[in-house]
């Protein structure tokens, strides 16, 4: 599909949910392999004895920026066999126009993502895509991310 097509079809879809992940189990040692990453060993992440005793959730929690990192994966932007739009060489992540972390995500929860098309657009021999991502933790009402995702396709 060329680039044109693949316009015309993405943006035919703008206002819609385009993607739900798999769900997805945060346990400790995804927590710990994060914080271990980027050097954030907080207490609230990574100390589970502490955060039994001192934490507001009665746990660990994850990371709020684990939590984003996960988009490509929830996504499914990491699977080469299933692109994104047929013809799709690459997809670079642009960037965020929003984000926020409204809730925490206490180790072991099971988080999904809903992914919504917001805009599509040419840019400079792409399309650039913005995608509300949302981080739905089961059993609770307020999801634990919500961003503004952009991304461009190259063919």
């Amino acid at each position: 599909m060329a680039l044109t097509e693949a316009l015309e079809s993405l943006q035919s879809r703008v206002g819609q949910e385009i993607h739900t992940s798999d769900w997805l189990t945060i346990d400790q040692a995804m927590i710990d392999g994060f914080a271990n990453a980027t050097r954030d060993r907080q207490w609230i992440h990574v100390d589970p004895a502490r955060a039994a005793a001192e934490s507001p959730y009665g746990k660990t929690i994850a990371h709020g920026y684990l939590t984003l990192s996960l988009y490509p994966a929830l996504r499914g932007l990491v699977d080469a066999g299933k692109p994104l739009a047929p013809g799709v060489k690459r997809v670079i992540n642009y960037g965020i126009n929003k984000l926020r972390f409204p809730n925490a995500v206490v180790a072991g929860s099971r988080i999904r993502a809903h992914c919504t098309l917001v805009s599509v657009a040419e840019a400079k021999g792409s399309i650039e895509l913005v995608e509300e991502y949302s981080v739905e933790i089961e059993g609770q009402d307020r999801p634990a991310c919500v961003a503004e995702c952009v991304m461009r396709l190259y063919f």
